[in-house]
């Protein structure tokens, strides 16, 4: 079983730079979406670490105004992201 690690997710609410860090065993673009959507007071960040709730996807938050989210590894630097906005998610 992986252990948690530190990431950084970037992206921008309605044009505006936002950041923070989150501990997870491991991060893909849509959990990077959905993570950034709860930044952002739009999505719902489970009460249990094994509570299921709907995700919310891409589309969904990109309605919101969530634009150009990307992940990193705590420690790279940002031309070193690991996430690809590119990719759908």
């Amino acid at each position: 079983m992986p252990s948690p690690q530190l990431y950084i997710i970037d992206y921008l609410l309605h044009g505006d730079p936002r950041s923070f860090i989150i501990r997870l065993e491991k991060i893909d673009n849509a959990e990077a979406w959905h993570w950034a959507s709860c930044d952002a007071g739009i999505g719902i960040i489970p009460k249990f670490g094994r509570e299921k709730i709907r995700k919310v996807s891409r589309p969904m938050a990109e309605r919101y105004g969530i634009t150009d989210v990307s992940w990193r590894l705590s420690g790279s630097k940002p031309s070193q992201a690991i996430g690809d906005t590119s990719v759908t998610g």
